[in-house]
């Protein structure tokens, strides 16, 4: 019996050791943060879930060319760069400097000055995407320590305990201005080299992100850095890599920075709307707007399908920035509106993610009339992705969706960040 005993354990010893080497810890979590007033999402500086309402935050934004943050570079004689406000300007001839440059708003201010420092600093432009201004600053480098997992297990990050180094703008304060209090920064999630997905520590990992947004503020979502694989704790033995559907993604040109699906259809209640203008639209996949917008000619068009698959006779007064609401007591049976992908999958948007309640016993249809000149047909807001898993291949442009995962018995905020190995 003790020779069995033993054995057991030696056995046990070998099988763990074999997984543990199998399962490395190779994709970087982040917990994604909702913001109870602008419904939309930031990431805290911590990488880690927040502790306090002093907490600071940057948003997340899938079309941002860098990351920045509110900082000032202070020149110092000795060698620095853990201390805050402590930075090395990064100079203008270096790779990651070109890459910043490479994708310049016409709006914002020229970039063709000189300075008495020469190419000392890399001047470049952060952009502020809520209020649509930007200003003058300059690259540097930051260090941050994110957790990794296995797809089990959270285990610190590389370089402890100092973390891994990055690069980023410095911005001036007047450009927080239109952003919630505590949001002090962009967090750059985007094609570019410089977004903050591409720059992990890991190389096989950097072209690959996931993003499942929580539709509580009270509650964290979360971001993967990397391919998984990904359980949630209400799923440990259930990859969430096996439920989702794949289409083409899309760049529309070698400098933008945005991420875009083809559609070619939509379908409410299994009957496409009458739209062929629809065929191969572009749909832009945004974090900056909180709901959907869709081009007026596609509004309608929805709007008027969704109201007769519906059967819903009790609309009220619109609330802004909704234009179809109802007595949320009146609100029975809501159809589902399919997306019709590129690759013939469909993206079905259900209950959770079409009606907003928006108070005083009025819910609405969480889509927006773009108008006729929407430079996209349809841009896919935040309410619409909550609870959604979606999985960013760069390296293979693809796009994964999973659909509502509420209708799975999980949610976006059912990741355990307490599971530190």
């Amino acid at each position: 019996m003790h020779r069995f005993t033993l054995l057991y354990f030696v056995f046990v010893s070998f099988y763990r050791a074999a997984v543990s080497q199998d399962a490395r810890f190779n994709t970087s979590v982040i917990p994604v943060i909702k913001d109870a007033n602008t419904s939309l999402h930031k990431v805290s500086w911590s990488f880690r879930v927040p502790q306090s309402d002093q907490e600071v935050y940057y948003l997340l934004d899938l079309d941002a060319p860098f990351t920045w943050k509110d900082c000032i570079i202070r020149r110092s004689q000795v060698p620095c760069g853990l201390e805050e406000g402590c930075r090395f300007p990064i100079k203008c001839d270096t790779t990651q400097c070109k890459e910043a440059r490479n994708y310049i708003n016409p709006a914002c201010p020229s970039l063709n000055i000189t300075t008495k420092n020469g190419c000392n600093k890399c001047t470049v432009t952060p952009s502020n995407p809520i209020s649509k201004t930007c200003k003058l600053s300059q690259l540097t480098t930051d260090l941050v320590n994110i957790p990794v997992t296995n797809g089990r297990n959270l285990s610190p990050g590389p370089n402890q305990p100092f973390g891994t180094q990055f690069v980023l703008s410095c911005a001036p304060s007047s450009l927080l201005r239109s952003f919630p209090s505590n949001v002090r920064g962009v967090a750059s999630f985007s094609w570019s080299a410089s977004s903050f997905p591409r720059q992990t520590y890991n190389p096989d990992q950097a072209d690959k992100f996931a993003l499942c947004l929580s539709s509580s503020a009270s509650s964290p979502g979360v971001s993967f850095l990397g391919d998984g694989p990904f359980f949630f704790s209400s799923h440990l033995y259930f990859d969430l890599r096996r439920i989702l559907s794949y289409t083409p993604m899309i760049r529309k040109t070698s400098t933008s920075l945005g991420y875009f699906i083809k559609i070619n259809g939509i379908s409410i209640n299994k009957m496409p709307i009458p739209l062929h203008s629809l065929y191969g639209s572009y749909v832009k996949l945004s974090t900056i707007e909180p709901y959907t917008i869709l081009r007026s000619d596609i509004y309608k068009s929805v709007v008027t399908s969704f109201s007769e698959a519906s059967k819903n006779n009790s609309r009220v007064n619109a609330v802004k920035p909704f234009s179809y609401c109802a007595k949320a007591s009146a609100i029975g049976y809501v159809p589902n509106i399919d997306l019709v992908t590129e690759s013939g999958r469909i993206w079905s948007l259900s209950r959770n993610n079409l009606i907003k309640d928006v108070g005083n016993g009025v819910s609405c249809l969480a889509f927006i009339d773009g108008g006729l000149r929407a430079k996209d047909a349809i841009v896919i807001g935040t309410f619409q992705m909550e609870n959604n898993f979606l999985f960013f291949d760069l390296k293979n442009q693809s796009f994964g969706f999973s659909n509502s995962l509420l209708a799975r018995g999980t949610s976006c905020n059912d990741y355990d960040f307490d599971q530190m190995d």
